[in-house]
């Protein structure tokens, strides 16, 4: 990898019983995850995804584009909700380019989006090469 890099954008697909799924991994049973009226009641658009299990996807992202190196950090901020369908699949697109390479370390400076809109903000992943 070298600084100047683009990486192939990679595309997860999110549906409902993934939601149910991580909700259960992660011991993470609030309802906006899972019920559409109560994630509207408390002023969402629908039902939203996990935060942590859309940076997870972005971790998945680094792992193929770097073949499984030593994550050194990943982070975010979490912007804006990715709306899941009850029928279907949100999508998020994660992309990047590789920022920097120095000392052993390789900076990815990211870009997550769902339907064009930017749902991390500031997402960086820097691993050891």
């Amino acid at each position: 990898m070298n600084a100047g890099d683009a990486l192939t954008p990679r595309t997860f697909a999110i549906t409902r019983a993934d939601l149910v799924a991580y909700a259960e991994a992660a011991g993470d049973p609030n309802p906006i995850h899972q019920d559409e009226a109560v994630a509207r009641s408390v002023g969402l658009p629908g039902v939203i995804a996990h935060g942590m299990l859309t940076l997870g996807l972005v971790g998945r992202a680094v792992e193929e584009w770097t073949g499984g190196a030593e994550v050194v950090e990943l982070g975010c901020k979490f912007t804006q909700p990715v709306v899941v369908p009850a029928e279907g699949a949100a999508e998020v697109v994660v992309a990047g380019t590789v920022k920097s390479v120095a000392d052993g370390l390789v900076t990815l400076a990211l870009e997550v989006t769902c339907e064009g809109t930017k749902v991390l903000g500031m997402p960086k992943a820097v691993v050891r090469a």
